[in-house]
């Protein structure tokens, strides 16, 4: 008997990582219907499943000035009932198809999915144009939910984070469609009436708009006609962009929320860049990476790991069809609260040039981005929701392809130059949600300035 001979493994170095594969995304077979719906599918059959996913291109940007969170409202009472089914009914009917639903907005879109075995397709179109295209939108369900979205506002006043998201966004965009969150405000939800739901939803949520992505166990010209004949009665409409016009305002440098005997400051930094059209979008993500993006970034090594002042840190470009903000948000010890704001515009300072990303940190960064990034598209649900970003920002087929090839191509000059290209020291806004009491002289000494100070009634 031969025996084998045992290698005995060197476990003083980490192992040769191995060139990174080509990741090959799925086909995508097109249409358009005669209302301008445009269906794509995916052939996915790993389980005799089908993931619908219907984008709508309208968002909370939409929202009419004056009426901010009526598309979040709309979407909340997509699903309160059809016809003359209730919302119990109707979530009924979901259930004994053993379907999975959810609705989500954000500032570009309103996304709707249903998530059902293959078999029971037919019905579970039939059922999602139900909830989009026809929904009750009864006085009684939309006092409720705006109720319920009401209360959430008055809770949200007790969360420094969430206030000072709601004030970063009007700070950097002002009255732009892009200056609030989907959830809107106390005065402009007080100010709604079923007619202005009524009326959103027969102007926005139109099928020329909309892409329906199918994947699956299924077939193109199966989906194509079962779709046609779930959404055919919805008329077609002119494509709608966010308004433009709304110049951005210039804010103070440095903003205070006062929040009396705060143990932390909420912190968020940043300024408006560029839109997700932008050409230095690959370097933008592994310049982001380094800086704030993950754990070992240069802000979360420094305010936590060094100085001690934060459970973490991070940043992220927040991209969108229009120019998006960068912002970097921070939680820190009150008696932190200058140092930290001076250590972390330091360091976007010192990646656009003077610390350029060392071979090391470039690295790490791209296998942060793409080791593992095939695992982003194991399910049906995972490919339908990438799908969905090529729709809403009118991507390339072959994006996810190229992923991963265009991020190993950046380089450390490639790092600098974009984010001296699109971020600015002297441009960004600051904002503390804190003691401004205990705070106030130390942000004396930062040289930005008296403090602007801001009411957390006002967003």
């Amino acid at each position: 008997m031969s025996v084998s001979r045992i290698e005995k493994a060197d476990r003083t170095q980490l192992p040769e990582a191995r060139p990174t594969r080509p990741f090959p995304f799925p086909a995508i077979e097109k249409s358009t219907l005669p209302n301008g719906m445009r269906i794509w599918t995916v052939h996915h059959t790993q389980m005799p499943l089908v993931a619908f996913t219907l984008l709508v291109r309208r968002g909370a940007s939409s929202d009419p000035h004056g009426k901010e969170g009526l598309a979040a409202v709309t979407a909340d009472m997509l699903d309160e009932g059809s016809g003359d089914r209730s919302a119990i009914e109707m979530h009924e009917a979901l259930a004994r198809l053993g379907a999975q639903f959810d609705t989500d907005i954000g500032s570009d879109a309103t996304v709707t999915s249903v998530t059902v075995l293959s078999r029971f397709s037919q019905r579970a179109l039939e059922l999602l144009s139900d909830i989009v295209v026809r929904p009750a939108i009864r006085e009684h369900d939309f006092a409720r939910v705006r109720q319920l979205r009401l209360h959430r506002l008055t809770q949200l006043r007790d969360m420094p984070g969430t206030v000072a998201d709601r004030a970063f966004l009007k700070l950097l965009y002002g009255a732009h469609p892009y200056g609030h969150s989907p959830i809107g405000s106390e005065a402009a939800l007080a100010s709604m009436d079923v007619e202005d739901v009524r009326a959103f939803h027969l102007h926005a949520i139109r099928p020329s708009a909309a892409t329906l992505i199918a994947v699956g166990d299924c077939e193109h010209a199966a989906i194509e006609r079962l779709a046609a004949e779930a959404f055919a009665d919805g008329a077609g409409a002119g494509e709608h962009e966010v308004g433009t016009d709304e110049p951005l305002p210039r804010a103070a440098a440095l903003n205070v929320v006062p929040r009396p005997r705060a143990p932390q400051s909420e912190l968020r930094i940043g300024q408006v860049t560029v839109g997700r059209d932008t050409p230095d979008y690959h370097p933008l993500v592994v310049a982001n990476t380094i800086l704030g993006g993950q754990f070992v970034s240069r802000i979360n090594l420094n305010l936590r790991e060094d100085k001690g002042l934060t459970y973490g840190a991070r940043t992220a470009f927040e991209f969108r069809r229009l120019p998006g903000p960068f912002v970097l948000q921070v939680s820190v010890q009150t008696s932190g609260t200058a140092r930290a704001i001076d250590e972390a515009i330091g360091e976007i300072a010192g990646i656009r040039g003077p610390r350029p990303v060392t071979p090391g940190e470039l690295a790490l960064g791209i296998a942060a981005l793409t080791r593992g990034y095939a695992r982003s598209f194991e399910t049906g649900e995972q490919i339908g929701r990438a799908a969905m970003q090529l729709a809403l920002y009118n991507l390339p087929d072959d994006y996810y392809e190229q992923f991963v090839p265009r991020i190993e191509q950046v380089t450390s000059d490639d790092v600098s130059r974009v984010m001296e290209r699109h971020l600015d020291p002297a441009r960004l806004t600051t904002l503390v949600v804190g003691d401004l009491d205990v705070i106030g002289e130390e942000l004396g000494r930062l040289g930005f300035g008296e403090p602007v100070v801001l009411s957390a009634d006002a967003f």
